[in-house]
């Protein structure tokens, strides 16, 4: 069994922590992007009272909702996160 040190502890979670906030960005990111998809075909299709558009659309407010609920989990666990780092 590998003993780790206090130091080498909080120095691992703070690289997690790093690759966690790399991952909101990149969360934010696809959110800004999902956003911008719905406003291009709305204005595309606007009018148009087909199906497909409206799947479409349900479809990427689903996905927009998705991408916040895992922003969200994300904070949550980066908050654990911190507040064990602060224990050691």
């Amino acid at each position: 069994m590998s003993t780790v040190s206090v130091a080498e502890l909080k120095s691992a979670i703070a690289a997690a922590l790093q690759q966690v906030r790399d991952g909101q960005a990149a969360i934010a990111s696809a959110s800004q992007n999902i956003e911008a998809a719905q406003g291009s075909l709305t204005a595309v299709t606007a009018g148009s009272g087909h199906d497909s558009v409206a799947t479409a659309q349900a479809a990427l407010a689903q996905a927009a909702a998705e991408l916040e609920q895992s922003l969200a989990a994300t904070f949550a666990a980066a908050e654990q996160a911190e507040t064990y780092a602060a224990t050691l």
